[in-house]
């Protein structure tokens, strides 16, 4: 079967909400609207075969420097064949390429990430998803999601100082510059 990752369109709005709110009918992802979709779906990629969306994830930016892999899904009959990683893959290159330093996620699923190079952060270590979205979840004082970081460009072409401290790095209270500690 022949899959293209491409920019979502708004035809492909149906298959991206009936893959992420099948998860969160789980409980293992959050109910997107059709509103949240149609606002977020400059930020969506989909995986397609023969017509149909097997698959989704987006981009969303917390800060200039930071972006949130979100809504990642794939179809239940399309798992355990490397679409997630693709998918995950095409929006960290999209990142890059769109400047931003850092991407982060909250998920159920932190050995997938870090299989990728995401590295485990405390989920307070992400404050600007905590305060944007997070703070308005049912879910909020007993999240089960676990923090995940990539930094998307080499320590020595960081800017002065990341988006998030990270270790080994400084923070913004520093009188140097950022680098290896």
């Amino acid at each position: 079967m022949q899959v293209t990752i491409r920019q979502a369109t708004p035809a492909d709005m149906e298959g991206i909400l009936a893959i992420v709110n099948y998860y969160a009918g789980q409980d293992l992802m959050l109910y997107r609207t059709r509103e949240q979709v149609e606002l977020a779906l400059p930020g969506f990629l989909v995986a397609v075969a023969e017509g149909a969306v097997i698959a989704c994830g987006s981009l969303v930016e917390l800060t200039p420097e930071l972006v949130e892999v979100r809504s990642l899904a794939v179809a239940p009959d399309q798992q355990n064949h490397g679409l997630g990683r693709r998918m995950v893959s095409a929006l960290v290159e999209r990142a890059r390429a769109a400047g931003y330093v850092q991407a982060c996620a909250l998920t159920l699923r932190e050995s997938f990430f870090n299989g990728l190079g995401f590295e485990t952060v405390g989920r307070w270590t992400l404050a600007p998803k905590i305060w944007q979205e997070c703070i308005f979840c049912s879910k909020f004082h007993a999240c089960d999601e676990i923090g995940v970081l990539m930094n998307l460009v080499q320590p020595a072409e960081l800017p002065n100082c990341p988006a998030i401290r990270l270790p080994g790095f400084c923070d913004s209270q520093a009188s140097v510059g950022c680098g290896p500690a």
